[in-house]
């Protein structure tokens, strides 16, 4: 059937949790696109295409097989060679592999392909992005060579700025999974910019126009958090005078972003993993559900994973939240992205202070792109306006960068304990994986965690 799963042949992968919510949010997004959109396994057969690639594709095998890619896309009955999307397969810390070739009989018209990566953090399968022209019409006609353009880098996306790789790849699949109303969960370190990030996928939804709740899971007490998100009845406990409407009621038709859900306390996830999976709350202390129709979106500065292996983190509500994974990379991993961010700290900084024209020197752009910012996007952007509003002139020099950043306000004992611990992991991966000379196999094995373990926190900490 068009732009649905081969119903003959049900991928085994399916077994997996994960990798079947992540196949049934890719159906529910990309059914409505004119963007051609499929899904492939290690073998190149195709195990969904929407209905756009299909009414693109010459013609679907009739003998009751499954399509090979190769077959469908590029009108080909032998394999196309060496194909670029197969670095998803043999390199598991590959978070995306671009084609933009078209003229050396690979013609299948791939843009991107994204592995799609299972409970075990093996990538069974991987999500293909197609370019927007049409399929060759004629494959046994060679298409003229033509100069190759360079990809258009987008600088920006809502209130998301980078022209990075690792920003471009964010920006495509935020576009990709704004529009439907799966779970999303987006992972990175602390000021990196994830409310951002979720604010965006809002903004670009048909619930733009809808409310756009945010709740910080870590800040509130487990009774408290209940009450907020889904209200009381007078007389629930003391000082319930009245009935109350909770966060999610208010957010109906919108989103609700529930920020460090790594924080939260078994009972509630519990109660959350219900609200998921029925759609309807239940006040504290009533009775009586309450349908809503709310897209959540969550995010966390802890690798889930390990907490689920931990039991420290329901591993049934880790299946509904991470159905749309998203990491957002920390600042030192984007460097080239900070003259950008600099540029743009200070417009919205000049702005709001009513503060005259001033640019950046090169030595001191020099030195804040080659500062180590543990504080991520936050820090960077609290330097900026403190220099900006503490001196004078009309340049700033590393003088100034440097007298702002020694006044950066000291972080919490929870925020300071959880940098460190990231540090500290990142740069022992980063040890190990220098000792095997980046087999992960071994590397695994020094750092003693499993194979699977490794891979989720090379993509935590955005490993390449």
């Amino acid at each position: 059937m068009a732009g649905s799963l081969r119903d003959d042949k049900t991928p085994a992968f399916f077994a997996d949790p994960i990798l079947a919510a992540r196949i049934e949010a890719i159906q529910q997004l990309a059914g409505s696109l004119t963007d051609r959109v499929a899904v492939m396994d290690r073998s190149f057969n195709v195990i969904y295409a929407n209905e756009s690639t299909w009414s693109s594709a010459s013609a679907r095998n009739s003998d009751g097989r499954q399509a090979k890619c190769y077959e469908a896309f590029a009108h080909r009955t032998d394999p196309c060679g060496t194909c670029p999307a197969i670095k998803v397969f043999d390199a598991p810390e590959v978070q995306s592999v671009s084609c933009h070739s078209g003229g050396d009989g690979t013609a299948c018209g791939m843009h991107q392909a994204f592995p799609l990566v299972s409970g075990q953090g093996d990538t069974g399968s991987m999500l293909v992005l197609f370019k927007g022209e049409q399929f060759q019409k004629l494959p046994d006609i060679a298409p003229v060579p033509v100069a190759q353009q360079p990809p258009a880098v987008r600088e920006s996306l809502g209130d998301l700025i980078g022209r990075s790789p690792a920003m471009q790849q964010l920006f495509d699949m935020t576009a990709l999974v704004a529009d439907c109303s799966a779970t999303v969960l987006i992972q990175g370190e602390s000021g990196t910019g994830k409310e951002v990030l979720a604010r965006t996928i809002h903004a670009l939804s048909r619930r733009k126009e809808k409310p756009f709740i945010v709740v910080d899971c870590g800040a509130l007490p487990e009774t408290l958090l209940e009450s907020e998100l889904f209200g009381h009845v007078k007389g629930a406990f003391t000082g319930a005078v009245v009935d109350k409407r909770g966060l999610f009621e208010e957010a109906d038709g919108g989103t609700i972003f529930l920020d460090e859900i790594a924080d939260t306390a078994s009972v509630f996830q519990a109660k959350l993993l219900r609200v998921l999976q029925e759609g309807e709350i239940k006040r504290v202390g009533g009775t009586r559900p309450i349908k809503i129709d709310v897209r959540v979106i969550s995010a966390a500065n802890k690798d889930l994973a390990e907490l689920v292996k931990a039991k420290s983190f329901r591993q049934d509500l880790y299946y509904r939240l991470a159905v749309l994974p998203l990491f957002v990379p920390p600042l030192r991993d984007r460097r080239e992205d900070i003259p950008l961010l600099v540029e743009h700290f200070m417009a919205t900084s000049r702005a709001r202070h009513h503060q005259p024209i001033r640019h950046v020197s090169p030595k001191a752009m020099k030195a804040l792109s080659e500062a180590s910012w543990p504080g991520n996007v936050r820090e960077l952007q609290h330097c900026i306006e403190r220099a900006l509003v503490t001196t004078t002139g009309p340049d700033l020099i590393c003088q100034d960068i440097e007298a702002a950043a020694s006044h950066e306000e000291p972080k919490d004992l929870r925020s300071v304990a959880r940098d460190a611990v990231s540090h500290t992991e990142r740069t022992h991966i980063l040890e190990a994986l220098k000792k095997t000379n980046g087999n992960r196999v071994k590397a695994a094995k020094l750092l003693k965690i499993s194979r699977a373990g490794l891979y989720n926190k090379l993509r935590t900490h955005c490993i390449q």
